[in-house]
């Protein structure tokens, strides 16, 4: 089935050339189905690309998926052009009175800052609050899985010695987990941050538990119990030049940059890298779409706040 777009979305040409099915908004208008609605907040610098390679992932399955971009309006993008976000993207003014069935919040380049420090922090705190009675399942990603887990649990993150990147091999805790279904004994998935969450901070708190760790990478997925709200440490939706475009972009800036961990042939940047996460990546976000959010989000999606309520109820009161 296929993903529908924003209409005139310049990623449209390059999904379609990878034989991507794309419907665009004029024409999923005329049939008659209840597609799947996703949010993305989009809090990445280079939005174009972060566009595509969430969009390939989310057309992964046999349902149809709907998209709307969403961005912030306490921030101003700096790498993205203003006709682009105007033309294709929503503020939470605009949304505020939707209901969607999954929202993915994206990371963003300010870890290193305290929460608050953050400009957008009190509208993306709001956003998140909003989510619980407005969205079934929300799918944090990197510094936006961080921002969740301290927003939502109190669970904050801890600076490391140098930059975390590369790409890990990962094994999951909880195989039989409808997020994990179908992974190998081992798999991979790219990092690139400078912060980390401690597993025994998620332990420490019943309403969340840790799915999947990597020896040296940590904490990768953590779910809360009902299963509406994803936390994903790394980044599944890379593509293959991705890290080698961040590393030398810092070897350009001059920071402290070690070469990324298991990426580049024989930890030789001048190598081109092997891409040895997309499978994992693909069957990560078509289990969140099926056995997350399609067997369980209401048809109506007015009755969310209901759905809602009553997962509240069965929530830890320690945490």
């Amino acid at each position: 089935m296929p993903i529908k777009i924003p209409n005139n979305l310049p990623a449209a040409k390059i999904l379609a050339a990878e034989n991507i099915f794309l419907m665009h908004e004029s024409r999923a208008a005329s049939q008659d189905i209840r597609p799947l609605e996703i949010a993305i907040i989009n809090l990445m610098p280079t939005k174009n690309e972060t566009e595509i390679q969430l969009l390939r992932l989310l057309s992964g399955t046999a349902l149809q998926v709907g998209v709307e971009f969403i961005q912030m309006a306490t921030h101003v993008s700096r790498n993205t052009s203003a006709d682009h976000l105007k033309a294709f993207y929503k503020s939470f003014a605009d949304i505020s009175d939707s209901r969607y069935d999954g929202m993915i919040i994206t990371g963003a380049p300010v870890e290193t800052m305290p929460f608050e420090d953050v400009d957008y922090w009190p509208e993306l705190s709001d956003i998140m609050d909003w989510c619980s009675d407005h969205v079934y399942s929300t799918f944090h990603i990197c510094w936006g899985a961080q921002a969740g887990l301290y927003h939502h649990y109190g669970i904050d993150k801890h600076m490391m010695a140098e930059k975390l990147t590369g790409v890990f091999p990962h094994r999951s805790l909880v195989p039989n987990h409808p997020l994990l279904r179908g992974f190998d004994d081992v798999y991979y998935a790219p990092h690139s941050r400078y912060t980390t969450v401690l597993a025994e901070d998620i332990a420490s708190c019943h309403d969340i538990r840790t799915l999947s760790v990597s020896d040296e990478a940590g904490v990768y997925i953590a779910s809360s119990n009902d299963m509406r709200r994803i936390f994903v440490t790394g980044h599944s939706e890379y593509d293959c030049l991705t890290l080698a475009a961040e590393y030398w972009r810092d070897v350009r800036s001059g920071a402290p940059t070690p070469v990324p961990s298991g990426y580049f042939p024989d930890d030789d940047p001048e190598n081109t890298p092997v891409m040895r996460w997309r499978s994992h990546a693909s069957l990560l976000f078509s289990n969140w779409l099926n056995f997350i959010i399609y067997q369980n989000t209401p048809y109506d999606l007015s009755s969310l706040n209901k759905t809602a309520l009553a997962l509240h109820g069965m929530r830890c009161a320690g945490c």
